[in-house]
């Protein structure tokens, strides 16, 4: 089947940039025209992402080179912003921007606030899927926010949030990014775990709003511990409420709610993180212990919680099937 929608990846040398174009290599309908990279132009892409050799012979760019109808930003926090601000980016060009830049310049509810007049909607495709079909520059979510959020939809749907929710979660080491720092280096991350910005991750905010979207007025308060831990990527997250709903209910509800989400999975057995790693899916799993519902989600924060996620948006935005390019295997082993 021959490519029909051409793609370019700025910021193309980091995790996320990598992630995408081994994604986007693969997909079906999809010719990636451009690896743009500041520090890496000129050098092979397999070179730099050694695990694509045999499978490209693009060459990373210092610049966007070449037409696409998919542009995706994953410059970082801070970069994507100053790239739409400074580059001439012709109307017709979809933008995903796997950053926080756009996160907080749009509504949940598609009501946006326009950056250099393009108006950037929400892409969790659980919580608007049918607003970002109608989109043509999307914000992806951040990864714990798709955790945490994922793991509230259903409840917040029907309003049956408690006032408080109190949440835990565990990131591989990818999630802090390529660049080195005392805190993602691997004598230091092996063999240890530690907690980071307890109570005031920036991805309360993005939650936080869809939360009093859903149920305004009664939105709960979040206190949410984030862990650092010694693997190199993924996503273990445990939720936990009161409710006056029976195990069976909250089932119920979470399987009505996720019927026609191919990504998000309800396990009637305890997961573990391989369960997801490599894979677009988010597990989940409850429990009932008195009047406390505990919800483990689980995502790989490279591809559900970033590249996966931004490539189901592409999908979405150019009307293909959610999980084309995305039927991922999992490493059991």
């Amino acid at each position: 089947m021959k490519a029909t929608i051409k793609a370019g990846v700025i910021g193309a040398a980091g995790y996320a940039g990598g992630e995408l174009l081994r994604l986007l290599l693969q997909h079906p309908q999809v010719a990636v025209a451009f690896a743009q990279s500041a520090s890496q132009a000129g050098k092979a892409v397999a070179a730099t992402h050694t695990d694509l050799v045999g499978e490209t012979e693009l060459i990373f760019s210092a610049k966007a080179d070449a037409a696409v109808d998919v542009l995706f930003l994953c410059a970082g926090h801070g970069e994507a912003a100053k790239y739409v601000a400074s580059h001439q980016i012709a109307d017709s060009v979809k933008i995903i921007d796997l950053s926080q830049d756009f996160r907080w310049n749009e509504a949940t509810t598609g009501a946006t606030v326009p950056f250099e007049g393009r108006e950037f909607v929400y892409g969790l495709p659980e919580l608007q899927r049918e607003e970002i079909r109608q989109a043509q520059y999307v914000a992806n979510p951040g990864c714990f926010a798709t955790a945490m959020q994922l793991a509230l939809l259903p409840l917040t749907q029907q309003q049956l949030l408690p006032q408080q929710v109190h949440i835990s979660g565990i990131t591989g080491s990818t999630g802090a990014g390529q660049s080195l720092s005392a805190t993602s280096h691997f004598s230091w991350r092996t063999e240890n775990v530690s907690t980071y910005k307890v109570m005031e991750h920036q991805h309360l905010r993005e939650v936080g709003r869809t939360l009093q979207h859903l149920q305004p007025g009664t939105s709960p308060e979040i206190y949410f511990i984030p862990y650092r831990g010694p693997f190199a990527r993924g996503i273990f997250m445990i939720t936990y409420l009161e409710t006056d709903l029976k195990l069976e209910q909250a089932q119920t509800l979470y399987q009505d709610y996720y019927s026609s989400h191919p990504f998000v999975v309800l396990s009637k057995y305890n997961p573990d993180l391989k369960q997801v790693v490599n894979t677009n899916k988010c597990v989940l799993y409850l429990e009932k212990h008195g009047r406390q519902l505990v919800i483990t989600s689980l995502i790989d924060n490279l591809l559900k919680g970033a590249a996966g996620q931004a490539v189901q948006n592409m999908n979405l935005l150019f009307g293909l099937d959610e999980a084309d390019g995305l039927r991922l295997k999992a490493t059991a082993f």
